[in-house]
């Protein structure tokens, strides 16, 4: 029997640089994705998160799972701190986390990817 349209959720399974953010998303790998991302050593993810909510999602799970030391996390236009139960879990992880706006997240990204360093970025979209 043929099923209908089979919707999964976004996920790119790769590193990839971050080559444009705006309009409510962020372009890699020659594709868009419209709303917020988690880039990782598994993969670029699709996350709920917003400017108003930066730190939620089950997806942010996946930090923990993966080799990184360090998680570079765009906040929206403005800098927002980090919820002290998620800081202190991310260092517990051996994980140095920054929280910075979204544009400053992508370029030290894509800095520090180019670099083979172990980073992964949390990046809210912006407008």
């Amino acid at each position: 029997m043929p099923k209908g349209i089979e919707i999964r959720e976004a996920h790119f399974p790769g590193r990839a640089p971050i080559e444009a953010y705006g309009n409510g998303g962020f372009r890699f790998a020659s594709m868009s994705h419209r709303g917020s991302i988690l880039c990782l050593p598994s993969g670029i993810y699709g996350w709920p998160a917003t400017i108003e909510t930066p730190f939620v999602g089950d997806r942010l799970d996946l930090v923990f799972k993966e080799d990184i030391k360090f998680l570079l996390f765009g906040t929206g236009k403005d800098i927002r701190r980090l919820p002290p139960g998620l800081a202190e879990r991310l260092k517990r992880a051996g994980i140095s986390c920054d929280p910075m706006s979204t544009g400053a997240a992508v370029r030290t990204f894509n800095i520090m990817l180019s670099e083979g360093r172990p980073v992964g970025a949390a990046l809210v979209a912006v407008d």
